[in-house]
């Protein structure tokens, strides 16, 4: 009996959607909007539909959870619009930072998700992050920097240490070592040293921002120079 209502049931759609097309409810149009990254063949490929086919041979549910298995789609949204339209929408997530992660470096977004690990050629100008959960601690960080232009042109990558704090690798090779907490007020006081004594122009190998009383500043071989309230100490003193 189960079987029997079943293809009853599958015999009525059939119906159903023929009677439709013979109405004139038939695909002309299929309008996608949200789409950057998403692959417009695959898209196809889920909707499988072409142009005359019956509107009501496209399942919009199945189409949705489809694509939301994508990396790219964050959620998704199908309809049916009659009399001949197909409307999709979806809402892509957004690529935050490239993670190396064992040996292997991937697009991922503000949420930890990896989006792609091929075609990277165009998002080489994102900040790469590594260490243990470095992925997960990403878009805090990218906010602090993005607050501070001056500071975050000029990042190439940055590394979670110990899972508990970040050092940044400018893309000079200087290393700015960050403190747990107060990250934005840390690197508010860089940018405005360094707009002050142009500290970053500076022949130095790394800044030192964990003591929030003062910024130590390790030069290269055979001087030290040491930041501390806005004005400068040389030979160590403090």
């Amino acid at each position: 009996m189960a079987g029997g209502f079943a293809r009853f049931g599958e015999w009525a759609e059939e119906k159903t959607v023929a009677a439709s097309g013979a109405l004139g409810f038939n695909i002309a149009n299929v309008m996608v909007e949200g789409r950057e990254y998403t692959d417009s063949d695959t898209l196809r490929a889920i909707i499988n539909v072409r142009k005359g086919d019956p509107l009501f041979s496209l399942d919009p549910e199945e189409a949705k959870n489809m694509m939301e298995k994508l990396s790219w789609v964050k959620t998704a949204e199908v309809q049916r619009r009659l009399p001949d339209t197909v409307y999709i929408r979806l809402d892509e997530r957004k690529p935050l930072v490239l993670w190396q992660h064992n040996k292997k470096l991937s697009l991922i977004d503000g949420e930890g998700v990896v989006l792609t690990s091929r075609n990277l050629q165009k998002f080489s100008d994102l900040v790469i992050v590594t260490g243990e959960d470095a992925e997960h601690n990403a878009a805090p960080l990218m906010d602090y920097l993005n607050a501070e232009p001056s500071i975050r042109e000029r990042v190439e990558a940055a590394a979670f240490i110990s899972g508990r704090r970040w050092n940044i690798k400018l893309k000079d090779g200087k290393i700015l070592k960050l403190p747990e907490d107060d990250i934005g007020f840390a690197l508010r006081r860089l940018a405005l040293l360094d707009e002050e004594e142009q500290l970053l122009e500076r022949s130095i190998l790394s800044v030192d921002l964990r003591e929030r009383d003062r910024i130590s500043v390790q030069t290269t071989p055979g001087a030290v120079e040491r930041y501390k309230a806005g004005y400068i100490k040389k030979d160590g003193a403090i």
